[in-house]
């Protein structure tokens, strides 16, 4: 089958996916809008169509010009920036797919979806907002958005049900795909002596590095630890955050038990995995990270905030913990509960890394897909 992915970049969460779909002899195109630094093109290299030049000058004028000091600015194309259109339109008819998976409720998806509905291509929208969600909003605007959209979605956040929330009968929870990379026996820990606690996030002020390293004072007067930091610092709002990262650890005396690490290539990155025992995510708005299941896959144990939207791929108490969002209290007293027990450690990561196998895998991402497009083609969805 060709399979057709249409979203503003290629992301490193897709990575196992896409080498599923070749290694089970499928195709892939990937049209991105544009491309990030440090990404894994190891399966498939996607072809970057941009935006269309009008949008180009409004984009440069919007972050520049009108919100130059907004570090969130940046992102203001991802929703609104609209494409080439000719060239998106050759580019989907030229490749004529079979299935075509869309990012989000965007100008770009929108164009493309109305493309490969006047083709007959079956799409499905893919978003990360949580499977238990609320009411869909019925305005005029939500209503014409909808219209232009696929009519099934898939996410790979499943949140949590309280009041007011439900599963729609047209949204389909489709897991992050990851591979075991090493099992516990297949690894070592500890050295030195050292329990050695990495965390990977861009260098934003949500991502808490400085609340980890907080923890860190307080813990290394019990336990011999190590913290390393490895996170992206390429917009001017992340280098500014990264130099207060960066003088919190000389301040405080930290050189001897933290390291701060800028733009690691991906493939250096199995290094700092395997030089680690523990994988700590303290951000706050994190919306779906994929850095857990990575950590996973190395079998480390991970603790993460408990509104981390894929903190449904952690079991609490069973392959890590997960710690009230934005209480150091508490990531404190969870780091401490794991610290304490080194043989936990070993067992959380390798029950991680069994997670992975058993529930994460491609052949549940691709049944899924596939039952979806057959509703499509049936019900006639498109």
């Amino acid at each position: 089958m060709k399979f057709l992915y249409v979203a503003p970049r290629y992301h490193t969460n897709q990575a196992d996916i896409m080498k599923g779909l070749r290694e089970h002899g499928h195709e892939v195109c990937f049209i991105s809008h544009y491309a990030a630094i440090i990404e894994d093109y190891t399966y498939v290299r996607p072809i970057v169509l941009g935006y269309s030049l009008l949008y180009r000058l409004i984009d440069y004028l919007y972050v520049n010009v009108i919100r130059r000091k907004d570090p969130t600015a940046i992102v203001f194309k991802i929703r609104h920036g609209f494409p080439p259109i000719g060239k998106l339109r050759r580019t989907i008819c030229g490749y004529q797919p079979d299935i075509v998976i869309l990012r989000e409720r965007s100008v770009y998806s929108m164009a493309a979806y109305l493309i490969c509905r006047s083709k007959g291509y079956p799409c499905i929208l893919y978003n990360q907002n949580p499977m238990w969600s609320e009411q869909t909003k019925t305005d005029p605007a939500h209503r014409i958005v909808a219209k232009m959209s696929p009519k099934l979605r898939m996410t790979p956040v499943m949140g949590a049900q309280r009041a007011g929330t439900s599963i729609k009968e047209n949204d389909y929870f489709v897991p992050f795909v990851m591979e075991p990379r090493r099992r516990s026996a297949e690894r070592t820990y500890f050295a030195d002596d050292t329990v050695h606690i990495l965390c990977i996030g861009k260098y934003e002020s949500r991502k808490h590095h400085i609340m980890l390293l907080q923890t860190a004072e307080q813990l290394r007067k019990r336990y011999k630890i190590h913290v390393t930091l490895v996170g992206e610092a390429t917009t001017r709002f992340q280098k500014e955050y990264c130099e207060q990262v960066k003088a919190y650890v000389e301040d405080h005396g930290l050189q001897d038990i933290a390291e701060v690490k800028t733009n690691v290539a991906r493939g250096e990155m199995e290094r700092e995995y395997l030089a680690a025992d523990v994988y700590v995510i303290p951000s706050t708005l994190e919306m779906a990270s994929v850095s857990q299941m990575e950590a996973m896959s190395y079998a480390l144990p991970v603790i993460c905030s408990d509104t981390n939207g894929t903190a449904c791929y952690v079991e609490d108490g069973v392959t890590g913990y997960l710690f009230r969002d934005c209480e150091q209290a508490d990531l404190l007293k969870k780091l401490d509960r794991l610290l304490s027990d080194r043989e936990r450690i070993v067992e959380m990561g390798d029950a991680g890394c069994r997670a992975l196998t058993e529930k994460y895998n491609f052949a549940r991402y691709f049944d899924t897909v596939m039952q979806m497009k057959e509703r499509i083609e049936r019900e006639n969805l498109y």
